[in-house]
Formats: structure tokens, C-alpha cells, sequence
């Protein structure tokens, strides 16, 4: 997405319907985090893919590990101003691993539905869902579960 915000939506959505499994902070950061890829390749006007390696699964793996490393780190001071929108999770380190490898999986995906120059086997060219969506029909399906996803969050708090 040339925007990470659109990531947000569908992130946000999945994060509320899975968060007793899934750390929400580590898994909405994993869905943007891919994105200083093409963020740092138009900002230094780099002769590389706008999309290249961390938009892989090795490459995602790569982040998905380091953005681990670092939200276990900070996971508690996290969860305090979670805390302070009703969304304090008692996480375990594995709920923190799903959500950062699921994040930049779910990234990926939604990505290669759009964009030619994603190899999600690399160093193979084989992108198996390109086109299978117009960019119209991702794009409807990240705002609406933006709208879906926000809905999700307010049900939660009404709830408690």
C-alpha cells in the first residue's frame, strides 16, 4: 500500500477479534512496520525495489524477529497507556510473537495482492495472488474494516 495507514484498518479488525490470542500493540506495529522499506527507498531516492526483501517471507521473518526482540522489551510500558483506552492485555511472550509474525505476514499479503515487483518467495519471482484483487477492492476492504474494527473496539469497552 503506497499509504500504511490503509494496514491499520484490517490490522485493527483482525487485532480486536483475536486479542485474547494476539498481542494488539506488537501486531498493529508488525502491519506498518514492512513499510519503512519503501518509506527509506523514496526518501534516500535508492536504486532498489520499492518493495524488496522485507516485503518476503524471509525478509518479513527478518523484521518479524527484530520488532520480537524489541516489544518484549517494551511490552510493559506499553500495556500501562493500553491500559488508559481499556485494552490492557495480561500477554505472554508467545502472544507478542504471533502478533509480530502474523502482523508482517498479514502485511505481505495484503501487498501482494497489489503490487508487481513483491516477491513473497524470494529470491523467487512466483507471486501467486497478484491480481486476484483490484486495488479498488483492497482498498474498500481496509477502510471498511477500519469502520468494522473501530466498532469492535467500542463493543469491547461497552462491554466491560
Amino acid at each position: 500500500m503506497p499509504l500504511t495507514p490503509f494496514h491499520l484498518g484490517p490490522a485493527l479488525f483482525a487485532g480486536m477479534v483475536f486479542f485474547r490470542f494476539v498481542n494488539l500493540p506488537s501486531f498493529l506495529a508488525a502491519n506498518v512496520i514492512v513499510d519503512l522499506e519503501p518509506f527509506f527507498v523514496l526518501l534516500f531516492g535508492l536504486d532498489y525495489p520499492l518493495h524488496g526483501f522485507f516485503h518476503s517471507i524471509l525478509g518479513g521473518s527478518v523484521a518479524a524477529l527484530a520488532l520480537f526482540f524489541v516489544m518484549v522489551r517494551v511490552n510493559e510500558p506499553i500495556q500501562k497507556v493500553m491500559g488508559y483506552f481499556g485494552l490492557r492485555q495480561d500477554d505472554s511472550v508467545r502472544s507478542i510473537g504471533i502478533g509480530c509474525f502474523s502482523g508482517v505476514y498479514f502485511h505481505i499479503l495484503l501487498d501482494c495482492f497489489l503490487y508487481t515487483d513483491i516477491k513473497p518467495f524470494f529470491p523467487s519471482d512466483f507471486n501467486p495472488v497478484y491480481g486476484w484483487f483490484s486495488g479498488h477492492e483492497v482498498y474498500l476492504f481496509c477502510v471498511v474494516s477500519l469502520v468494522l474494527g473501530v466498532f469492535a473496539y467500542g463493543y469491547r469497552i461497552i462491554k466491560k
